[in-house]
């Protein structure tokens, strides 16, 4: 999964956190949501505003953020 392309950095949209491209949620908040449980049809239904390759683009940018 090319995360690159679903995941950006911008310092203008929440104090430069990642977040997901065309949104405001950022990536460390769909990672608690999957911490806390929720399924990823939970979090596509509840902001529609995301696709399932946005969900797995925020886990393998975690995934490769924590290799480093």
């Amino acid at each position: 999964m090319d995360w690159q392309s679903r995941i950006i950095i911008d310092s203008n949209i929440l104090v430069g956190k990642p977040i997901i491209k065309g949104t405001r949620l950022a990536v460390e908040f769909i990672i608690d949501l999957l911490a806390q449980g929720w399924t990823t049809n939970e979090i596509i239904r509840n902001y529609p505003g995301i696709v399932i390759e946005d969900i797995y683009a925020c886990l393998n940018y975690a995934s490769a953020t924590l290799q480093y």
